[in-house]
């Protein structure tokens, strides 16, 4: 994975393909597509949600340009993957998913492997003030625009990739970063495919009053 579909697509970053080297990501998927985690592509977890290429994983964390101080907030656990790659990398890594089921199941992987990431249920589209401020958030899934609640939770100089886009529509993957004046500049890192952000701050909750 890391020789074939990382370093030839230009993931230069030696903490990450480290990182990503390690990772035992057949554990992260259901039993009956292990055999194809290390595949160049995303694979169904559950609850309408996937696990993203490693490609993507590696690029967006490459992009993040994490460092081994910092605190991170990884917005979609989903099987909890990304978590434990940020893990090898951060100091302190905060995940929250608005799935239960898929947080219990994230969790108890994440724990079983040694990673100490808090997992925790909510809206992500409003973040975690809880362990605010974070030098990174990472999202994997599309949103119409940066939630004004992750701005007030980044720190100074922190970064934010997330994938901008209307699901099944457009997408690009973006990273935000935070001036000197607390302005957020985008760097547009290429076109994407991700599942809708919904929550309070991002796409409306499909069954929810007024939607």
């Amino acid at each position: 994975m890391v020789g074939q579909q990382l370093v030839p697509r230009g993931i230069v970053d030696e903490r990450v393909l480290e990182a990503m080297g390690r990772v035992p990501r057949h554990l992260f998927v259901p039993p009956d597509v292990a055999p194809y985690a290390y595949a160049d592509h995303p694979l169904p977890i559950g609850d309408g949600q996937t696990i993203s290429q490693p490609y993507i994983v590696a690029l967006m964390l490459q992009e993040a340009r994490i460092r081994p101080s910092d605190t991170v907030l990884d917005v979609g656990t989903g099987s909890g993957y990304a978590a434990a790659v940020t893990a090898e990398l951060a100091a302190r890594v905060v995940s929250i998913e608005r799935h239960p089921s898929l947080a219990s199941g994230a969790a108890a992987t994440l724990e079983a492997l040694g990673y100490d990431v808090a997992v925790v249920i909510g809206d992500g589209s409003v973040g975690w003030p809880e362990g605010a401020p974070y030098d990174v958030i990472l999202a994997a899934a599309t949103s119409p625009s940066v939630p004004e609640a992750w701005r007030e939770q980044l720190a100074e100089g922190g970064r934010i990739v997330v994938p901008i886009g209307r699901s099944g529509g457009a997408q690009h993957l973006a990273l935000f970063e935070r001036g000197d004046d607390g302005m957020l500049a985008e760097t547009n890192l290429g076109g994407v495919a991700f599942v809708p952000l919904l929550g309070e701050q991002a796409w409306p909750v499909p069954g929810e009053p007024g939607v």
